[in-house]
C-alpha cells in the first residue's frame, strides 16, 4: 500500500519508520526536507510539497505539531487541499482542538475526499515500539453512503494503525478524537506536576527519591509514566520524548475545552501555569518532565 506521510518530528519519524519496516511504501514530506533523509535510506520517496504527496498517494497521514501547522499544511499554497479529490483520504494524527479538526474535515469532504482524525496517546518510546493508542473519529452524517465510506476508511486504515499502535478506538463524530486526546493529556500534565512536587518534597524532607519511586511502583498509583520518567528526573535529565512546549499547548487547549463545557479545572489550570513558567525558563524543547525544574526553582527562590 502506498501511503503519504506529512511531518517527521519525534513522533512522525518513529511512526513512519515502523510503516516502512512493515512493508508500506511511503512518500514523505517535512517542512525541513533534510529530515526525510533517514526515511529515504529505508526506502521512502520524498514529496516536495504536501500537495505533491496527496497527488501521488491514495491515503495521506499527517502528524504535525499544533493546530496552526495543521491548518497551514491543508490550506496554504501547495497544501493538501490542492490535490484532495474523490478517491483520496486524509488521516490527521496530530493533536489539535476539535474546531481545527472540524475545519479540516469540512474542507477535505467538500472536495470529495475522505477524512479521519486519529490523534495518538503515547510519546517517543511507544511510537518507536508501535505501542501507541489511536483515538480515531470521523464525520457524523445521516447520509448512509457517507457513513459507510467513513467506516470503510477506518477499516482501510486499521492495518497501518495496527503497526503504529497497540489499540485503536473509533469514537464517533469528528472532534471526539481531539477531545479525548486533550482530556488524556490534561490528566497526564497534571499528574506530572504533582509527581514533580512529590520528588522535590521527598528530597527536601531528607528522603531518598529513589525509594519513593519504589514505594509508588508497589502501590495503587503505580504507572508507566512514573516508572519511566522518575529516574531521569532525579538525575535532572530531560531528553525530549514529548516536548514540554507541546504539553503546554495541550493544557491550553484542554482548558479551552473546559471553558466551552463550563467545567472548572483548577488543578489543570495550575499545572498549565507551571508549564508556562517552564517555557519562560527556556525549557520548552526538553521533555515535559522538565516541569520538575520549576518546582526546584520556586523552592530555591523562596529559601
Amino acid at each position: 500500500m502506498e501511503v503519504g506521510f506529512l511531518g517527521l518530528g519525534i513522533m512522525g519519524k518513529a511512526m513512519a519508520t515502523n510503516l516502512i519496516r512493515n512493508g508500506f511504501k511511503l512518500t514523505v514530506w517535512n517542512r525541513t526536507l533534510s529530515k526525510c533523509d533517514e526515511l529515504v535510506e529505508l526506502g521512502a520517496s520524498i514529496g516536495e510539497t504536501p500537495a505533491a504527496v496527496v497527488k501521488k498517494c491514495k491515503y495521506t497521514i499527517a502528524m504535525l505539531s499544533d493546530p496552526s501547522v495543521s491548518l497551514s499544511v491543508v490550506f496554504d499554497k501547495d497544501g493538501v487541499l490542492e490535490q484532495i479529490c474523490p478517491g483520496k483520504s486524509y488521516v490527521d494524527m496530530s493533536t489539535v482542538d476539535a474546531d481545527t479538526s472540524s475545519k479540516i474535515c469540512e474542507a477535505i469532504t467538500s472536495k470529495g475526499g475522505s477524512f479521519l482524525e486519529a490523534p495518538v496517546s503515547g510519546s517517543k518510546k511507544p511510537a518507536e515500539d508501535g505501542q501507541l493508542v489511536i483515538l480515531a473519529a470521523g464525520e457524523k452524517s445521516s447520509n448512509y453512503s457517507l457513513c459507510s465510506l467513513l467506516l470503510a476508511l477506518y477499516d482501510e486504515a486499521t492495518p497501518a494503525f495496527d503497526i503504529m499502535g497497540k489499540k485503536s478506538f473509533f469514537l464517533g463524530q469528528v472532534g471526539n478524537g481531539a477531545k479525548m486526546k486533550l482530556v488524556v493529556n490534561m490528566i497526564m500534565g497534571s499528574m506530572m506536576n504533582t509527581f514533580s512536587e512529590g520528588l522535590v518534597l521527598a528530597d527536601r524532607s531528607g528522603l531518598d527519591p529513589h525509594t519513593l519511586l519504589d514505594v509508588l511502583d508497589l502501590g495503587g498509583i503505580a504507572n508507566p509514566m512514573f516508572r519511566l520518567k522518575g529516574p531521569t528526573m532525579i538525575q535532572n535529565s530531560y531528553p525530549p520524548a514529548f516536548p514540554l512546549k507541546h504539553q503546554q499547548k495541550d493544557m491550553r487547549l484542554a482548558l479551552a475545552l473546559g471553558d466551552e463545557n463550563a467545567v472548572s479545572m483548577p488543578v489543570a489550570a495550575a499545572a498549565n501555569e507551571a508549564f508556562k513558567k517552564a517555557r519562560s525558563l527556556g525549557l520548552g524543547d526538553l521533555d515535559f518532565s522538565a516541569v520538575h525544574e520549576t518546582v526546584k526553582t520556586t523552592l530555591k527562590n523562596s529559601s
